[in-house]
């Protein structure tokens, strides 16, 4: 028994002095559950599939990053669902060490662990990067890549050290829009600190913004093109209603931005530590002074600039609602703070249950997220990760399908679902919400690379949940005959009494859909 506990301890301890190896370790184990539970694919996915089809300075509503990382994860690996999986959970795993780097610069090994790997209980870094979230993992790495590199240019000021930082600023703006808020926020802080402020005009600072901007550059220049198409998305998410209360935007901010994302962070450590969090207790002398003194400040003022920054979004800017995600990458310092806040609790008894209680988190959730497919079956909830889409897949292949001619599918996620299977072909999506446009989206198909092959190419033409069925068929090409077009009932993926239908037409000549 004494050999077995004596084990635990050697592990937990390697865990704890060693995050890093662990760290990847886990995001393997995390691809190979994703490999293993579903082929199909969510929202995200099967949109980054069809975006990363090229290189652009910019994608709708989206900053270009994470689709230039997935087309070149794509290059090496082949576009599918291993491409995708790797750089989401190579990004995570990013995360969590980039964290860990800055508590281990002023917490002991043990609340250093803590403060990073207990991110896990934020339910957007837990929970919802691993089901179907993308610029979201993106920029919350973004964020702690830069609170690392200011660590560093605060203790170990370089030149290249604002080089390093103006590139990592760019990427994170490149990442998601709303970095921005963080660049703001995190400036204000430094600026305010008679300890950090120097920071920002040391020798060489030029090279922050040197770097930064001839980075953004190219996409600013896209930007201002583009601009109603980048923004609308955002600001029909935020919901700008200028006659609406004030009410309405705080209680969207109090409950979906703070309550939302640290609940449950501050439940668990409060049902582990108790009164510790609000007791002043005895620090061991070799801890009673923190390695970095202004690491604390610091943060307090960065949050206190976040909160004054949502506020006025609130206030000035007549936003009504937030999200859960949105605000996440802004508080995922919290936890560190905490721990800063209350050194004692290294020496609490009940730290090894805190311990515990985190790696039942990354157990949980990860469990969660192989058996998703099985469990929305019994939660009658039925999703894309349920969609047949190998059985299509085999069905259209039985058809004729070649595997490399052009596709043209209903909708985005069927289009990247295809993709993912068919790594080979161009998609292109002609959604049937907009009938009107159906015909110029052909006309695109058609003038796209592929149409410029000698002879006429075959394309295939696949639809999902379209009703009335002819009008899409008739959209798409007036010269299709609807009675051509074949059905397929495929039953979803651990649900077969359930059935989606498809519609398909393996057009042998493009020139005929016009």
């Amino acid at each position: 028994m004494s050999e077995t506990v004596a084990a635990r301890k050697s592990w937990l301890g390697d865990v704890l002095e060693h995050p890093l190896r662990w760290l990847l370790i886990w995001a393997l184990l995390l691809v190979l559950l994703r490999l293993w539970s579903s082929p199909a694919l969510e929202l995200d996915e099967a949109e980054q599939m069809l975006w990363s089809q090229q290189l652009l300075w910019g994608y709708g509503a989206q900053p270009p990053l994470y689709t230039w990382l997935q087309w070149g994860v794509s290059a090496l690996l082949g576009p599918g669902l291993l491409a995708l999986s790797v750089l989401k959970m190579g990004l995570l795993a990013s995360t969590y060490a980039f964290i860990w780097r800055v508590a281990r610069e002023a917490l002991p090994p043990r609340m250093a662990w803590w403060a990073a790997a207990s991110m896990v209980w934020l339910p957007v870094m837990g929970w919802e990067s691993l089901r179907d979230l993308t610029h979201t993992v993106l920029v919350c790495c973004m964020v702690a890549a830069t609170w690392w590199l200011v660590l560093r240019q605060l203790t170990q000021p370089s030149r290249m050290g604002y080089a390093w930082l103006g590139l990592v600023l760019a990427l994170g703006f490149l990442s998601k829009y709303s970095f921005a808020l963080f660049a703001v926020a995190l400036g204000l802080a430094l600026l305010s600190g008679r300890d950090t402020r120097a920071m920002l005009f040391g020798r060489g600072w030029w090279w922050l913004p040197l770097t930064a901007a001839g980075l953004l550059l190219p996409h600013l220049l896209w930007l201002l093109e583009h601009w109603q198409l980048a923004s609308r998305g955002t600001l029909k998410k935020l919901h700008l209603q200028p006659d609406a209360s004030l009410w309405h935007g705080l209680s969207s901010l109090l409950v979906n931005g703070l309550l939302a994302n640290l609940l449950l962070w501050m439940l668990l450590a409060l049902l582990v530590f108790g009164r510790a969090w609000w007791r002043s207790a005895a620090v061991s002398p070799a801890r009673s002074e923190q390695a970095l003194p202004w690491l604390k400040p610091l943060l307090w003022r960065y949050l206190a600039c976040v909160a004054c920054l949502l506020l006025g979004m609130v206030i000035v800017g007549n936003v009504t609602q937030f999200k859960e995600r949105w605000v996440h990458p802004l508080l995922i310092m919290v936890p560190l703070l905490a721990f800063l806040v209350r050194p004692s609790l290294e020496l609490h008894p009940r730290g090894p249950w805190f311990t515990r209680t985190v790696l039942i988190g990354f157990l949980l959730f990860g469990s969660i997220f192989a058996a998703r497919p099985w469990l929305n079956t019994k939660m009658y909830r039925l999703d894309e990760i349920n969609e047949p889409i190998a059985s299509l897949a085999h069905q259209l292949q039985r058809a004729g399908y070649d595997g490399r001619s052009p596709i043209v599918a209903s909708d985005g996620v069927l289009g990247g679902m295809l993709r993912s299977r068919f790594p080979q072909a161009p998609v292109t999506v002609c959604r049937p919400s907009a009938l009107t446009d159906a015909p110029a989206c052909m006309l695109a198909a058609r003038q796209a690379p592929w149409a410029a092959q000698p002879g006429s190419p075959s394309v295939l033409l696949v639809a999902r949940h379209v009703e009335p069925d002819a009008d899409w068929w008739r959209a798409i090409g007036t010269s299709i005959s609807v009675q051509d077009v074949h059905t397929l009932q495929l039953p979803y993926l651990h649900a077969p009494a359930t059935q989606l239908r498809y519609q398909y037409l393996w057009q042998q000549n493009l020139d005929r859909v016009d």
